[in-house]
């Protein structure tokens, strides 16, 4: 007999609030999480020799192309029949909605910028190095989705089953809580996935030097985070309505491409000879 039979999630969105501002637990994450990514580039960066001037670059990129992704990603892959009728609501980001398929889309578009135009390298030079701390924030974000009682699975009778408040904004009004039935935590499983892929590729880079196979450690996130993703997905309740009668979902359908993606580049990295470090690139054009 289990003596834990569910867990009652009761945790505010809200870690605190001053006047008009209300800082969540979700901004927070997503702000922690950029910070420790920018200290764990700095190391790549430091170690390889690469011009830190390019770490400012980065951030700034990866920000903007983040949250402009994620923003977009949303609108158009799970809302669009509303935002097409209320265009003026596709800015309103600090309401919530954001896509990590998005994101996804438009990291990659702001790092194709990036690498071409100012930092002319490879794009895959600037991806294996910045996926491994992309991953780390993913995790931190999805502990974000658990404080926001969102994102979660199908009824469990497991014993780690949690129960959410499903009127959440009402809730935080003053009105008496409504609860799910125990449900899969999906928001924990992603988050463990996510930390387990950062400290592999972490493994990857510090240990074996596994960026100069250019495009492996790219691959290896790509399959780690959204091949997963495709099988947490039949866990997960449905985002939107629409998507009640599809085969599989659309957060499915956006993970198929990167998986195909992610196995073409591991295959590529071994095929191709590996690169020359960044450092000893440098001094080999230098002289």
């Amino acid at each position: 007999m289990n003596i834990l039979n569910f867990i009652t999630w009761t945790a505010s969105p809200e870690l605190f609030s001053i006047g008009p501002i209300h800082i969540r637990w979700y901004s927070l994450m997503f702000i922690i999480g950029f910070w420790i990514g920018y200290k764990i580039e700095a190391s790549f960066f430091k170690r390889e020799s690469i011009p830190e001037k390019w770490l400012d670059s980065l951030f700034i990129y990866v920000f903007a192309g983040t949250l402009i992704g994620a923003r977009l990603g949303h609108v158009f892959f799970y809302g669009w029949d509303y935002y097409s009728q209320h265009l003026g609501e596709i800015f309103k980001v600090w309401e919530g909605g954001l896509a990590s398929h998005g994101g996804a889309i438009g990291i990659i578009i702001a790092i194709l910028i990036l690498a071409k135009y100012k930092m002319k390298v490879h794009p895959l030079f600037v991806f294996d190095r910045l996926v491994i701390p992309v991953a780390l924030v993913g995790a931190l974000i999805r502990m974000g989705n658990l404080f926001n009682h969102e994102i979660y699975g199908y009824s469990t009778d497991l014993p780690w089953g949690f129960r959410y408040i499903k009127n959440i904004h009402q809730w935080m009004a003053g009105a008496e809580p409504i609860f799910t039935s125990p449900s899969h935590p999906t928001q924990i499983y992603e988050a463990l996935i996510y930390l387990s892929v950062f400290a592999l590729l972490m493994w990857m880079y510090w240990k074996k030097n596994a960026q100069l196979r250019q495009g492996l450690i790219f691959g290896v996130f790509l399959i780690g985070i959204f091949g997963t993703r495709i099988f947490v997905e039949f866990l997960k309740n449905n985002q939107e309505a629409f998507e009640d009668n599809m085969l599989l979902n659309m957060g499915q359908i956006l993970s198929i491409p990167f998986v195909i993606l992610a196995i073409w580049l591991i295959i590529r990295s071994f095929i191709r000879p590996k690169e020359l470090p960044f450092n000893e690139t440098i001094r080999k054009i230098r002289k």
